[in-house]
């Protein structure tokens, strides 16, 4: 089952409530996003890690119900 672009913002907003959330549907399938995530918690982090501690926000949703997501980390 897709996911709802709200609820990928909605769980990263969760794990870091600082962080400005920009997410692009980019098939219109619910399958295929791009994010855009700045936060603090980001600093002194390689950006694997930062990409790592995003995918742990999303509680395994990776894989199953979102399929893809380009993701962008940075800090403010």
């Amino acid at each position: 089952m897709p996911m709802d672009a709200g609820e990928i913002e909605r769980l990263i907003k969760e794990e870091f409530p600082d962080a400005t959330v920009t997410i692009e549907d980019l098939r219109g399938d619910g399958d295929h996003y791009a994010a855009h995530v700045v936060s603090a918690a980001f600093a002194g982090k390689t950006r694997v890690q930062q990409h790592q501690m995003v995918y742990a926000a999303l509680k395994g949703r990776m894989g199953n119900e979102l399929h893809a997501l380009a993701l962008q980390t940075s800090t403010p």
